[in-house]
């Protein structure tokens, strides 16, 4: 068993980082996204090995991200089919064809189907694209009509006319993403497994955030032009290095860290987690908390930012 064990630590492919004793923390383990997998060596292994009697090992898979699933799958059937090689010469045990056998199960996504893990992400950046894109031109766009002296002296106070500007964008960014949502599934097939009132309630953080940093943007642009392009400087890396395209394990040390700072690298974990694996709150928190963060200090940003334009 630990020779097995072994086998799969050394290969740059997987990293044994937890033991469990259960199958319910394997479970837990792969729906919050510490583990991409799990092997799975019963206690009659050893013993079936030394006897010269066929043995099993199971081994789990995410299939949420097919990509990094199919290769996991590649290389535990390498690694397997390669430690019967070696049994098999030095067990001399030339009558069993094979050793070790593999038992792979996939979950979440069993046919390994790729929209199933593009279909959320599509929904997170258009929520974010089109969001942001129209916030920016919002006060811009006051500025070049000529309007933004009208509302100065307008006997709004700062909070209201903020406020003014935000809630139409909120109401469009929620229609939205129900419009987005019903046509992925009713026409893609996309899943949805888990609690959509929570999906609405945490969306609602990425959408904040979203219109805070449209909010920003307009506020150093001097015309419309200026505001696209700053919004597509901030968009295209985003689609990139979120975790959208590529699995985020499997970018550069550098990029990866680029990602944490990302805030829609943990709105797509979270679009993820409830619409393909099913999961709630107590496997999310944590980006739910991160989210949270990263939204308060942008728009408390887009506030200051705002207050003194408008001054």
């Amino acid at each position: 068993t630990p020779e097995l064990i072994e086998s799969f630590d050394k290969t740059e492919f997987f990293n044994v980082d937890y033991y469990a004793f259960d199958y319910e923390e394997i479970a837990s383990r792969i729906e919050s996204g510490d583990a991409k997998g799990a092997l799975v060596i019963p206690p009659e292994y050893s013993r079936n090995i030394h006897r010269g009697e066929p043995a099993q090992v199971q081994f789990f898979t995410d299939g949420s991200e097919p990509g990094s699933g199919i290769q996991s799958l590649a290389n535990a059937n390498l690694i397997v089919a390669n430690k019967s090689t070696e049994l098999m010469s030095k067990e001399q045990l030339s009558e069993v064809q094979l050793p070790i056998s593999l038992q792979p199960r996939i979950w979440y996504n069993p046919a390994m189907q790729s929209s199933v893990f593009y279909l959320p992400g599509f929904v997170g950046i258009l929520m974010q694209n089109i969001t942001i894109i129209l916030t920016s031109l919002a006060i811009v766009r006051e500025r070049e009509r000529g309007t933004m002296e009208q509302l100065n002296i307008s006997p709004l106070r700062r909070g209201e006319l903020i406020a003014s500007k935000m809630i139409p964008y909120v109401i469009i960014g929620y229609t939205q993403l129900l419009l987005v949502v019903a046509t992925a599934i009713v026409i893609f097939g996309m899943p949805m497994r888990g609690n959509f009132l929570l999906l609405l309630v945490l969306s609602s953080l990425f959408l904040t955030f979203s219109l805070a940093i449209g909010l920003l943007i307009s506020t150093i642009s001097q015309n419309q032009f200026q505001a696209m392009q700053a919004s597509f400087m901030v968009l295209v890396p985003t689609i990139f290095l979120s975790g959208f395209i590529f699995p985020i394990e499997s970018m550069p040390k550098v990029a990866q860290w680029i990602a944490s700072v990302i805030p829609l690298t943990y709105y797509l974990r979270i679009l993820r987690g409830i619409v393909v694996k099913g999961v709630g709150i107590e496997h999310l928190w944590q980006e739910a908390v991160i989210l949270a963060g990263m939204t308060a200090v942008t728009l408390i940003l887009a506030t200051i930012k705002i207050r003194k334009s408008l001054d």
